[in-house]
């Protein structure tokens, strides 16, 4: 984006008789990443430039194309016309990489190579040290606010153990930063993310494992995976998962795998008893209550299916998945996403927000009053 703005291909452009301030056209950013190759060719451009889309990056300025299209249409990113969603992952995201830089400009500073069991590990600190270094440059008030913040860093995949073992905590634990925020990235980087978590493989919502057998006191679902694989997972055991899975650590090594339910089992009756809008939904008096739900999602997933549209609801929940443990119910209606209002979205494109963000979910849901 600042490279655009220093080439002045970002730039206020008139169309109609009107005047899109901070804009640029598709056309010319196409030809822009071949000639500084960003992109081999026109169709990697176009797909990068989706992904960016995707990603609620960009947006055409009269948002009429939710395609990016390689024409003279005009585009702009969110970045500049401040529709971009500034949730609390993205702000625990800017804050370690502030946290990140401030540290390596330091000198004698606390991250190091060091080594344990035998094995280096680069940019590590210990526990106690960070939470000593964050107090000290007034970057939390207490050891508490600390210990909060390291582990909400973690959680996003910023920070880590050294093996995966532990969670943030004041001691004299080894811990390194995940991310090297000073690497030069490539835009055809976003193209090795996993794609397999494309919703065009299964029209449900892939966050639910489905029940085996539907009688009383069976405990077994099935979990399709993406390569067709069938496995029988215990709900009971959804703790002993990761171990199965040839992975002991509970946190964030890998990402949450996604799975999807049989053809057979798509598109199940709503539970809803009838329709509601989003009328009724937010009309005054109404009643319905507003809860905040935390959900950590596991290595399979995060337990619960979203079904409808304007609004969405909450279709089925794994009574032993991270979902039902925060608090999710069937008939619950989904408000906001990590910060970001949906009720206005198809569950498609909530399901993409939720696949695409990090394994902490914030979500907000409506529930009716008994």
């Amino acid at each position: 984006r600042l490279r655009l703005h220093d080439g002045k291909l970002i730039k206020d452009r008139r169309y109609h008789l009107r005047t899109y301030p901070n804009c640029f056209v598709a056309k010319e950013l196409t030809d822009w990443l071949i000639d500084h190759k960003e992109a081999p060719d026109r169709e990697t451009g176009i797909r990068l430039m989706q992904k960016l889309m995707d990603h609620y990056i960009i947006h055409h300025v009269c948002d009429e194309h939710s395609d990016y299209k390689d024409a003279k249409l005009l585009y702009r990113f969110r970045k500049d016309d401040g529709t971009f969603p500034l949730s609390k992952d993205v702000k625990v995201f800017v804050r370690g990489q502030s946290i990140y830089e401030k540290l390596v400009s330091t000198e004698e500073s606390i991250l190091k190579v060091r080594e344990e069991n035998s094995v280096k590990y680069q940019r590590t600190f210990l526990g106690c040290e960070m939470i000593d270094w964050l107090i000290q440059e007034g970057e939390v008030e207490n050891r508490k606010e600390a210990v909060e913040l390291g582990r909400a860093l973690l959680e996003h995949g910023i920070i880590q153990h050294v093996s995966n073992r532990h969670h943030f905590s004041d001691s004299d634990v080894l811990y390194q930063f995940w991310i090297n925020f000073r690497r030069r990235r490539r835009l055809t980087e976003l193209l090795n993310e996993n794609s397999s978590r494309a919703l065009s493989e299964s029209p449900d919502s892939p966050f639910c494992l489905r029940k085996l057998n539907p009688e009383p006191g069976n405990t077994s679902f099935l979990s399709v995976q993406t390569n067709k694989e069938i496995k029988i997972v215990s709900a009971v055991r959804r703790s002993s998962i990761t171990s199965l899975a040839g992975n002991s650590n509970p946190y964030f090594s890998t990402s949450p795998m996604l799975v999807f339910p049989p053809v057979a089992e798509c598109n199940p009756k709503s539970v809803l008893k009838r329709p509601i809008t989003n009328e009724e939904l937010l009309s005054p008096g109404a009643p319905y209550i507003k809860k905040t739900l935390t959900i950590v999602g596991d290595a399979v997933g995060w337990g619960f299916v979203v079904r409808g549209g304007r609004p969405c609801h909450i279709q089925a929940v794994d009574p032993g998945g991270p979902a039902a443990a925060a608090g999710m119910k069937v008939c619950q209606f989904v408000f906001s996403v990590n910060g970001m209002y949906v009720l206005h979205l198809d569950y498609q494109t909530i399901s993409s927000l939720i696949m695409t963000g990090p394994r902490t979910l914030v979500m907000e849901v409506m529930e009716a009053i008994e």
